[in-house]
């Protein structure tokens, strides 16, 4: 062999062993998340074009799940980020201790009231999904059902069978609504009035998407939701209306924060950086009228653009240490018409 073709031949190899060395550098990010499976995609591809170097693995289900796996795992962590989980959750991993805080670069400008308060925070916001009403105008149209206005509506006998609910231990929409309602309401009241309401509930499903997709198309009138969902349902042509209770609305923030104890600490802190960044929001508004990030949102079809005054006053600190007599509680008084978890 000449040196030519040796010199050739060992550039080939070189080359061939960069390759292998910067595949191997590929650090695989593991990442719990309750966000929409239709959503997550979007957002994936713009991380992995934006941030180069980590691959995530991205393990989804409902909030109440992802919740009950993460303190399933706490003793033996399986993730190294959690995204796009309800805040009220992620103030329960940080009671446990399981949480890792860090102020993203940026996270300084996301609004106060949707990042932890600690300095630095265990979690930061990325929007806020409230509580909505999707109505279907044409079956109220057959049933003579005139349309609610408030929460309390909901308890008229005339709806008896037509309402279908997010249950609050697998659904994060579920969770919110109720932990709202005991707020609002006063325990006493709010019990009460979940009493009236089970009266007329059909069934409690395990996703709060699938109740706003069942009134779309027919099955119940009423189907107790949030309000992406409902601009997405509408937005595809089912008749139906949305509707903001006058008492306002129980909500809570798409946050993330970091897995304490992660080996992956480095990339987890480069994921969190990239959540808040502009285009990080840029994404998140093209889903929902509230991102955490001041001058990001933009108009959504169907949702009314002052939502934020509809949102009620929450306590994120209440409804984590709560929550599990809360869910003991309402699985106690009306687990009965929940759906059969698959």
């Amino acid at each position: 062999m000449n040196f030519r073709n040796f010199a050739r031949g060992a550039i080939v190899v070189a080359a061939a062993s960069l390759l292998a060395m910067t595949a191997h550098a590929q650090t695989k990010l593991t990442v719990y998340t309750a966000l929409e499976s239709d959503q997550i995609e979007a957002y994936k591809k713009q991380f992995e074009a934006d941030v180069k170097g980590i691959d995530l693995v991205v393990v989804r289900d409902s909030t109440g799940v992802i919740t009950a796996k993460l303190l399933a795992e706490k003793n033996n962590p399986h993730a190294d980020v959690v995204w796009g989980v309800s805040a009220s959750s992620l103030a329960l991993m940080k009671n446990e201790g399981m949480l890792e805080g860090y102020m993203p670069v940026g996270g300084d400008k996301v609004t106060a009231t949707y990042r932890d308060a600690a300095n630095p925070p265990s979690w930061v916001g990325m929007d806020v999904y409230s509580a909505v009403i999707c109505f279907n105008t044409v079956e109220a149209g057959k049933k003579n059902l005139k349309a609610p206005t408030s929460w309390k509506d909901l308890t008229d006998p005339a709806y008896r069978g037509q309402i279908a609910m997010p249950n609050p231990a697998s659904s994060g929409t579920g969770f919110l609504m109720v932990a709202a309602w005991l707020q609002q309401m006063g325990e006493d009241a709010g019990w009460k009035f979940m009493d009236a309401l089970h009266a007329n509930i059909a069934a409690y499903t395990h996703s709060g998407s699938k109740t706003c997709r069942q009134a779309g198309a027919g099955e119940y009138a009423i189907g107790l939701s949030f309000d992406f969902r409902g601009s997405d349902v509408k937005k595809k042509g089912a008749p139906i209306d949305l509707i903001w209770p006058s008492e306002g609305l129980g909500w809570d923030v798409e946050a993330s924060g970091m897995i304490k104890g992660t080996k992956n600490a480095d990339a987890a802190k480069k994921f969190l950086d990239w959540s808040v960044t502009p285009a990080a929001m840029k994404l998140y508004s093209a889903n929902f009228a509230i991102v955490a990030l001041p001058g990001s949102a933009q108009p959504l079809p169907f949702l009314p653009a002052d939502l934020e005054t509809k949102l009620a006053k929450i306590d994120f600190s209440w409804m984590a240490k709560n929550r599990e007599r809360i869910l003991a509680e309402w699985t106690k008084r009306y687990d009965s018409k929940s759906e059969p978890k698959k």
